[in-house]
């Protein structure tokens, strides 16, 4: 049975490019009837956080991202690591090295002098000399000194790497707390993980891993390494290209459906579609399709893509997903317009539920318009249209938009002249859509009330 994981690290929110790895590991299980771990690697005590663990967990959720086994936690595995550990030195594939830092400091530093590699050395690796007192060590794994290590990349194909160009790392610290490279490769055998997919800043800690799978006798992992994500400008993904905690997209109206095509689409494709559902997504996804170059974000692409899904929801739907936002930004929905229908009508030109949310408020808002941003010169023609909609009995955008022709043709003015402070009482807001439909919306009780207000100094 495949199995995959996804193994971040809470040292802050999960973004773009974890939570693309994310969806490949989950939709690789999915595909082929798997099982998807989630696992917590939380040995950087200083920096992981519980904050950041709920982070992801929140964002995974918001994604649907769904996880059959877990949540493990590295530091609740500690136990286990020392016992691999342990068994490593019985077997002689470990040592204990007692080196202090200032030892290794200047180890380093005379490597450079000399124009080498900076590396550790090896000098406890078959030492004889007695421990110095006092000194608690760490263990180093044997890295084999001759040969090379050789792994098939699912993404990158054949990978071979000398091992003279490896060091013996650290495998567990001298507090107990295992190193990547180990505890990644004891949780993989554990937790009997097939296939390994991540990103390619990784790939050079797999000939690292390997060694120790083979040193545990172990079958390997399959492995995919998915490319990087870069901005538009080909530099690596950063915060001002958008790479951003997952969930700010969800703050900022994005709908989770449109931020999962758009993540499978970076580095992945299948043709040329370019919209699709997650259950299209499981029945195509492969990791054959997947790029070996860098894939590009592009925050305009997924603005007009979630632009699309948001056009495809049901109003309904939309209008529970706006509510709160109007709510939060101050706006009153009680003795507003239905919010279905003012979803229908603004939608079209809504990118985001922000961005919908927003537009919605010139329904649910006071415009806060005072009498003196009126000209003079539209006055009596805004009390005679006041007069004319209160004889409208039938309160549609097309008599309501015969009522204003009448008025402007009677006057001579043109419609703007009247639109622009029209839609500033009524709405606060200069922009509309088309004037007849939203101010039919809007409701004639309303209408009045706004106009009425502004009757006294007109």
């Amino acid at each position: 049975m495949v199995r995959t994981r996804f193994a971040p690290s809470p040292t802050g929110y999960l973004h773009i490019g974890g939570a693309r790895t994310a969806l490949f590991s989950w939709a690789y299980a999915r595909k082929h009837g798997g099982k998807f771990i989630l696992r917590i690697e939380d040995t950087d005590l200083e920096r992981s956080t519980e904050f950041s663990v709920q982070a992801i967990l929140d964002a995974m959720r918001w994604l649907g991202l769904d996880w059959d086994e877990g949540l493990f936690r590295q530091m609740q595995r500690l136990a286990r690591y020392r016992e691999v550990a342990e068994r490593l030195l019985r077997e002689g594939k470990a040592y204990r090295c007692y080196c202090s830092k200032e030892e290794l400091d200047r180890m380093r530093e005379a490597q450079r002098a000399r124009g080498e590699k900076p590396r550790y050395d090896g000098r406890w690796r078959d030492s004889k000399q007695a421990p110095p007192a006092g000194v608690t060590p760490v263990i180093r794994f044997k890295n084999p000194l001759d040969g090379e290590v050789t792994f098939h990349d699912l993404v990158k194909g054949s990978i071979t790497v000398s091992n003279g160009e490896l060091d013996d790392l650290i495998i567990l610290r001298a507090d107990g707390v295992p190193t990547y490279n180990f505890g990644v490769v004891v949780d993989d055998l554990d937790m009997n993980i097939t296939h390994v997919i991540r990103g390619d800043d990784h790939v050079n800690n797999t000939p690292r891993q390997v060694n120790i799978f083979q040193a545990l006798g172990a079958e390997l992992p399959k492995f995919a390494h998915v490319p990087m994500i870069l901005g538009a400008d080909g530099e690596r993904l950063s915060k001002r290209h958008g790479a951003v905690s997952v969930m700010q997209y969800e703050e900022d109206g994005y709908l989770p459906e449109a931020l999962v095509n758009y993540l499978a689409r970076l580095g992945w494709s299948h043709g040329d579609e370019e919209m699709f559902t997650v259950e299209q997504f499981l029945q195509w996804f492969d990791l054959a399709h997947i790029s070996r170059s860098a894939a590009q974000f592009n925050p305009e692409k997924l603005r007009w893509l979630n632009h699309q899904y948001l056009r495809q929801r049901p109003d309904a739907d939309l209008a529970k997903l706006v509510a709160p936002r109007i709510e939060r930004a101050g706006g009153k929905l009680s003795g507003g317009p239905e919010l279905p229908a003012v979803v229908a009508l603004l939608k079209e030109r809504s990118e985001t539920l922000e961005v919908l949310a927003g537009e919605a408020m010139m329904f649910y808002a006071e415009p806060g318009v005072t009498h003196d941003s009126v000209a003079d010169e539209v006055r009596p023609a805004l009390a005679e249209l006041t007069a004319a909609f209160a004889a409208v009995a039938d309160w549609r955008a097309e008599s309501v938009m015969s009522a204003i022709q009448a008025v402007i043709d009677k006057h001579k003015l043109k419609l703007p002249k009247l639109a622009m402070p029209l839609r500033m009482i009524v709405f606060g807001r200069a922009q509309t859509p088309n004037l007849g439909p939203v101010l039919a919306l809007a409701g004639k009780k309303r209408v009045l009330e706004r106009l009425r207000a502004h009757l006294p100094v007109i």
